[in-house]
């Protein structure tokens, strides 16, 4: 994959941010009964909303960064990875939010900075091999709530989420996930659950339109992203 930018949701802080998943559903059409039968297909793609970004007018640095970002993407022709915000259904050992701590190396030293490595308070890993398409995933626990069933997670900024268990043998967990598997995801590959993201564009060329109020001295704009299928669609064709 790219170097793909991940937007700084510390820096341009939205209000509200709220991650929904867009199913497609096929019908046969209206019966003379009046039934309207709809069957869910395997696929289906991610809405990200992300609302009243605080921007205030003292703070140059944010809107150097919103400026930034606007150009980057150019519109809809651009790509970036969205945070999403999984606290609340996020499955800590303790069972509320937790923080991720900073480790050494193996050695006990840090960096040449002196910094250390940033490592999650999650550690879920997938048991065998997950390929493109596939709408289920088993999960090996290691440290993590003992509950997998409606949590977020993402693999190389591919966001799913898990729906009922399927089945459970010891600590590994089938469930069913959504959207189908954007990318094969092999066994053993670190699973982000702490931060997930998912690979957007803007839903529309303007979405990064933003009016300054010389009177509030503030600014609160929204932006709209849309998962980019296509990404992965170039990519599984061997495109990209």
């Amino acid at each position: 994959m790219a170097n793909i930018p991940v937007f700084p949701h510390c820096v341009l802080r939205p209000r509200q941010i709220s991650a929904n998943l867009v199913a497609f559903t096929r019908g046969g059409g209206r019966t003379l009964g009046g039934l309207d039968p709809a069957t869910r297909t395997d696929l289906g793609f991610w809405s990200i909303e992300y609302g009243n970004v605080v921007l205030r007018n003292r703070d140059r640095a944010q809107w150097q960064t919103w400026q930034a970002i606007s150009q980057m993407l150019g519109g809809r022709s651009g790509r970036i990875a969205v945070p999403v915000r999984s606290g609340l259904s996020a499955p800590y050992v303790s069972g509320r939010f937790e923080e991720q701590a900073e480790v050494p190396h193996d050695d006990g030293s840090p960096f040449s900075d002196g910094s250390e490595y940033e490592q999650g308070a999650i550690s879920i890993v997938t048991e065998g091999v997950t390929p493109i398409g596939a709408t289920q995933i088993r999960l090996r626990i290691i440290n993590a709530a003992d509950n997998l069933v409606g949590v977020r997670f993402s693999y190389r900024h591919a966001l799913y989420e898990t729906g009922p268990v399927m089945d459970i043998d010891g600590d590994v967990w089938t469930v069913p996930i959504s959207p189908s598997v954007r990318e094969t995801i092999p066994a053993g590959a670190d699973l982000e659950f702490d931060e997930p993201t998912c690979l957007c564009r803007l839903s529309e060329d303007r979405g990064m339109d933003i009016a300054a109020d010389a009177i509030g001295k503030f600014a609160s704009p929204s932006i709209s992203f849309t998962e980019d299928t296509d990404y992965w669609y170039r990519l599984a064709r061997g495109l990209i």
